[in-house]
């Protein structure tokens, strides 16, 4: 019998969708990945091993839709299990409002399209959850690009970012910043690997400055925000300095904001208002974001308790293209 977090609120809207593609329950759903040879499970723990058994049963019916659609196309792919992650959002949530589910999707898409260039996570402190996201990208993502996706890591502290490296196996870019001239000088780079993971680039600001002349530099396409405990020192405001100079400059950028809903970091008295959360993180968030998901870029409770699915926002990222990449594959 399939039990997973909060079934109870979320069955009656996935069978409905389920219906939608002639899929009988979840059960047939986890049949049609596993006679294609997809591990589910074993993809999406192996993104963020603490992630939720609902996470898990999300993708499986996302993998199913896509492969009841057998569209060869990823963005359509990826699209397709944002429909599944959709699915579990319990109603009346934030998550459900936001069509967090659906974003996850779209955002998978846009990483596999030959437009996107250099995607960044930009946190407030540099975290484990960005480096999640990230491993799963590049250890994905390539395969069904022509040009490799550069990824980069963005976020305050140096000792941090060069700690991440080692132990990711990620390359430390060490940087300097000219407070006269606004520009950022690269004095050292430090590759933790010789196979692909070294191919994210980890940066450690010192100063909102200094990480939007990083941004500037490694000139990014897409970034996602998460809210760290740092929420007003570095990540929102390097993200909105610098997507307003993009609209000045005429170059492209797309916003994304993983953190915030209720009760998170500085407004934990709006922990009853759902939807109409208006805390500082979320505000932040919105003020800049051309998509808002909801909840924690890392913690999964936190994503499961805007109604969505107990997996971080970051790591969620990385399991999407994961997953839309092996279907791809198959099919």
């Amino acid at each position: 019998m399939v039990s997973f977090e909060g079934i109870e609120r979320r069955i009656e809207k996935i069978n409905a969708v389920l219906a939608q593609y002639n899929i009988r329950d979840l059960e047939e759903a986890r049949e049609l990945a596993l006679h294609k040879g997809i591990d589910v499970e074993g993809l999406v723990k192996g993104v963020q091993p603490i992630a939720f058994d609902n996470a898990v049963w999300a993708y499986i019916v996302g993998a199913a839709i896509a492969l009841k659609k057998g569209n060869k196309d990823a963005r359509q792919i990826a699209e397709a299990i944002g429909e599944g992650l959709q699915a579990f959002t319990i109603p009346g949530s934030v998550a459900e409002q936001r069509q967090v589910g659906l974003g996850h999707g779209r955002l998978a898409g846009m990483l596999l399209d030959e437009k996107t260039k250099v995607f960044a996570f930009v946190a407030g402190h540099e975290s484990f959850a960005a480096a999640e996201g990230a491993l799963g990208i590049t250890k994905y993502a390539d395969k069904v690009r022509k040009e490799p996706l550069k990824v980069v890591l963005n976020g305050l502290g140096k000792d941090a970012a060069n700690i991440i490296g080692r132990i990711t196996g990620f390359t430390f870019v060490e940087t300097k910043y000219d407070f006269k001239t606004g520009q950022v000088h690269v004095v050292n780079e430090k590759r933790f690997t010789n196979d692909n993971r070294a191919n994210v680039r980890v940066y450690g600001a010192e100063s909102v400055d200094e990480g939007i002349a990083i941004m500037k530099l490694e000139k990014v396409d897409i970034s996602i925000t998460g809210n760290s405990t740092n929420p007003t020192r570095f990540q929102h405001p390097v993200v909105a300095t610098y997507k307003k100079w993009c609209i000045e400059n005429g170059q492209a950028f797309f916003s994304v904001a993983s953190g915030g809903g209720t009760g998170r970091t500085l407004h934990p008295d709006n922990l009853a208002a759902g939807p109409a959360s208006y805390g500082m993180t979320d505000t932040m968030g919105r003020m800049h974001s051309d998509a808002q998901f909801a909840g924690s870029s890392s913690v999964p409770a936190h994503v499961d308790m805007m109604g969505f699915i107990g997996m971080g926002n970051n790591p969620m990222v990385g399991a999407t293209v994961a997953l839309t990449v092996k279907i791809s594959e198959v099919l």
